[in-house]
């Protein structure tokens, strides 16, 4: 009797762009870029390129500018709202093309004078026009997007950040819920964030409160806008915020959103995350720079400084920043007015709950900042929410 044996194919490695681009997905789910400015179709669109070999940055760039033709087109036809909304269309695509190139491609600083153009050309089709605002700051300048509610004499303001890689831009949608409720925006790139950092070279350093302080100054002398300044974190931003509060008394309201006391401890699970740490902190060492993360840290002292009203946000399930880090910075903060807001199946950032994350978190700070709101003065006990999964 002969005897055969039947082998199967080896399984075919795939090329090292697939996994980029898997990366790339995880990294920016639908909801996420959904909820901060794309259209579905285009996210659809930019996945359909990159899985079929054109490169994230390409593909964005190219729906971005045939966007951006439509916008200019528009604007001629005499339709403004049309270009309006086209143009953050453009801007949000540049925006999610940008995000995996390195400070070193010169591409990455292209791609950002191109968000700001289209952000700014949206901006300047609205009453009252959103003001690009750079504050000058150790040699450079911290950049920001003010945007003021129509009708409204002096709003209060909160100021909102992103965290390692998702920047001011990205947090538009989430402003029109102030501004709808009365309250003004400030939608401002940290140092080692966006603008501040692609195109006026500053990096995050120990002594980040004094760039926050400084926006805040900024703020107060501005006479069109009142004396109550909040202040919103989205993911490492959060962390940003809460150590802000804490450090500037002029801080009147905090929001944290996916936030933690130890940034750092994204690089347990992530180990690879350590290029956007180094990118961050502006140093080339990995090791160093790991050594430089691990040195932000919510301290007990620190939180036992925040005492304005502060909010918490995050989702049950967070990978990115675990929930016992968040809850962590809830019940350390000396705050007497705390709202603890969890999402049984929230993603990193709740971006799978957008309008909702987005009402909670508007109304909370006009309850905080708008005088002769039915919740002014603001409550003095924990406030405990639990959205429906």
């Amino acid at each position: 009797m002969t005897q055969t044996t039947q082998t199967t194919p080896d399984t075919e490695t795939p090329p090292p762009w697939q996994a980029e681009v898997a990366a790339h997905k995880r990294a920016m789910p639908m909801q996420r870029l959904i909820g901060n400015g794309m259209d579905y179709a285009e996210v659809v669109e930019l996945y359909a390129l990159a899985d079929s070999g054109v490169p994230w940055a390409v593909a964005a760039a190219r729906i971005g500018t045939r966007i951006a033709d439509t916008a200019h087109a528009a604007l001629r036809a005499g339709h403004r709202v049309t270009a309006h909304s086209d143009y953050l269309r453009a801007s949000a695509c540049f925006r999610v093309g940008q995000v995996p190139l390195p400070d070193s491609d010169p591409r990455k600083k292209s791609m950002y004078h191109k968000l700001i153009e289209f952000y700014g050309a949206a901006g300047d089709l609205t009453d009252p026009a959103v003001e690009h605002v750079e504050i000058p700051y150790q040699g450079g300048h911290l950049c920001g997007w003010l945007l003021r509610p129509p009708g409204v004499t002096a709003p209060p303001v909160v100021i909102v950040m992103g965290g390692f890689d998702g920047w001011r831009e990205e947090y538009h949608v989430g402003a029109t819920y102030l501004l709808d409720r009365g309250v003004a925006a400030f939608l401002v790139d940290g140092p080692g964030q966006g603008e501040t950092r692609i195109l006026h070279g500053l990096h995050l350093t120990p002594d980040v409160p004094k760039a926050f302080s400084a926006m805040v100054d900024h703020l107060y002398a501005d006479d069109r806008l009142a004396d109550r300044v909040g202040i919103w974190g989205n993911s490492m931003g959060g962390f940003l915020a809460a150590l802000t509060a804490a450090t500037d008394d002029r801080i009147d309201a905090c929001c944290v959103n996916g936030g933690t006391v130890r940034p750092a401890e994204i690089l347990n699970r992530y180990r690879r995350f350590i290029t956007k740490v180094q990118a961050l902190l502006g140093i080339d060492d990995p090791i160093h720079a790991k050594t430089v993360m691990d040195s932000f840290v919510l301290t007990d002292d620190t939180l036992a400084s925040l005492h304005c009203p502060l909010h918490v946000m995050h989702g049950t399930p967070d990978q990115i920043f675990l929930i016992e880090n968040a809850r962590a910075l809830f019940e350390r903060a000396a705050s007497t007015d705390k709202t603890w807001s969890e999402f049984p199946d929230g993603d990193h950032c709740i971006y799978n709950h957008s309008h909702d994350k987005h009402t909670r978190i508007a109304d909370w700070f006009a309850d905080r900042l708008t005088e002769g709101h039915p919740r002014w003065p603001p409550p003095s006990a924990p406030i405990f929410l639990r959205a429906a999964s």
